[in-house]
């Protein structure tokens, strides 16, 4: 059997392409490419609450989206190299300890119990739980006020439940699925308030369809810690700690803020310090 013989000219081809073949298959960072042939990071956010992490149309937004993305940047990852997962409140804890995500912003407050299970990062907002009510009722003008009132009880949510229990024992509560499903009823009268967070409320009446129909209550009921989540023992912590802190000083936390809260006139706490827990 005859061997082609092989020219320099075909060698030299030959040789090159084992050489792109090494450089363009090797990814040392371990993660998938992105656009720029770097590792991307994967995000924990809400992807249904207005204001905060919302999946749409045109992509995710809201406030825990930009403080994320805002992050995600100072960690070295473009805004095209971040994975966006769904992070539902039951699930927060488990999906870290999986290592499903690198970190999760969202709406998640720093208690002892979570601490046990997972680091925090941050805070990044000191949230409250408030109420929100039609914006021509001026009969709600304290907790117990809500006596004589109908209450949005959402399933799942002990926070209607609480306002019974600890401020409003009389309180009519309405059970609703949802806090979007609450919103139509509190316009049309069926029901006289709704409670939670205040910074969820706001999100929520910061929507088109809602802008000046509601307003808050400003009643701070609670103080909820909102931090950034990692693995136990991560190392992304101090690093995340140091973007969040670069944020308030750049000004671009506050224009977040302002951005996705403010249309409903969320009159925001100042940037909590890192480390700073208020009960």
């Amino acid at each position: 059997m005859k061997l082609r013989k092989v020219t320099a000219a075909s060698a030299t081809v030959f040789a090159l392409a084992l050489t792109a073949t090494a450089c363009g298959g090797d990814n040392s960072s371990g993660g998938d490419s992105g656009s720029d042939g770097g590792k991307t990071i994967t995000v924990g956010i809400k992807f249904d609450q207005p204001g905060l992490g919302q999946k749409t149309p045109q992509g995710y937004a809201g406030f825990d989206v930009d403080v994320a993305t805002y992050v995600a940047k100072k960690l070295g990852y473009n805004e095209d190299q971040i994975e966006w997962k769904e992070a539902k409140s039951a699930d927060r804890e488990t999906m870290l300890q999986r290592g499903d995500v690198d970190f999760i912003a969202a709406t998640y407050s720093i208690t002892p119990e979570r601490q046990e299970k997972v680091d925090f990062a941050g805070p990044y907002l000191l949230a409250h739980q408030d109420v929100l009510v039609r914006a021509d009722d001026n009969k709600i003008k304290s907790p117990k006020d809500l006596n004589s009132a109908k209450l949005c009880s959402v399933t799942g949510s002990t926070s209607a439940q609480n306002v019974k229990d600890k401020l409003a024992p009389k309180a009519q509560l309405q059970p609703y699925p949802t806090y979007s499903a609450c919103l139509p009823g509190l316009q049309n009268g069926a029901v006289d308030a709704l409670t939670t967070d205040d910074s969820i409320l706001a999100g929520y009446a910061a929507q088109s369809q809602f802008k000046g129909k509601f307003k808050l209550g400003g009643f701070k009921l609670t103080n909820e810690n909102y931090g950034i989540g990692v693995k136990k023992g991560s190392d992304l912590k101090a690093d995340i700690n140091k973007a969040l802190e670069a944020m308030v000083a750049d000004g671009a936390w506050q224009k977040a803020v302002d951005e996705n809260l403010g249309p409903a006139n969320y009159k925001n706490e100042p940037a909590p310090k890192i480390g700073e827990i208020k009960s």
